[in-house]
């Protein structure tokens, strides 16, 4: 049996590179090991769900379709490298929107349980800035920064565990006994 039961992962920076707001599918680039690690966990049986801040569409530097065109290309990659995603949730708004989907908030990580049943509290959390991966200690799970996109600070929070990328992050994660509950 694993030892989570599901993995949230971010996307630019995580997944693919950052480069700031992308608007063109051309923009695309996986990271090393992003999509092997997708692979395990898929290979595992666990759902993948993305999880993205998308600021650019609610400041008005993107559009939705230029959202949709670059992440359909990310999933593409992913579906080419032998990957893929059970579902991808977007928060589209500005930081200062007040929205409860904007990470750090629980809201999209809340609806992608309900409409996936899965265990926050067993889940895998990684992203590439804490506001990732946050939701994955209040609610129990193990949350993960790597040091792939942007700049990790020194300290993290007891229970934030830090890796170079996605790749390190699902390995340790699925070395790990399995755990009981949201512990």
């Amino acid at each position: 049996m694993t030892p989570f039961s599901a993995l949230f992962v971010d996307r630019d920076g995580t997944v693919i590179e950052n480069v700031g707001y992308p608007s063109d599918p051309a923009q695309v680039r996986l990271l090393p090991g992003a999509a092997e690690a997708l692979r395990k966990v898929r290979g595992h049986g666990l759902p993948i769900v993305m999880v993205t801040n998308q600021s650019g569409i609610g400041r008005g530097r993107l559009d939705r379709a230029a959202f949709d065109s670059v992440q359909a290309e990310v999933v593409a990659r992913l579906r080419a490298a032998g990957a893929g995603l059970d579902a991808v949730y977007v928060c589209p708004h500005a930081p200062d929107a007040g929205c409860g989907c904007r990470k750090p908030a629980p809201g999209l990580f809340d609806r992608a349980a309900s409409e996936h049943g899965i265990d926050l509290g067993r889940a895998l959390y990684v992203g590439d800035r804490l506001r990732d991966v946050v939701v994955g200690l209040e609610r129990g799970g193990r949350a993960v920064v790597v040091e792939s996109g942007a700049a990790v600070p020194d300290e993290l929070p007891d229970g934030v565990l830090r890796a170079q990328d996605l790749a390190e992050a699902v390995d340790r994660a699925l070395a790990e006994p399995r755990r009981e509950g949201g512990a």
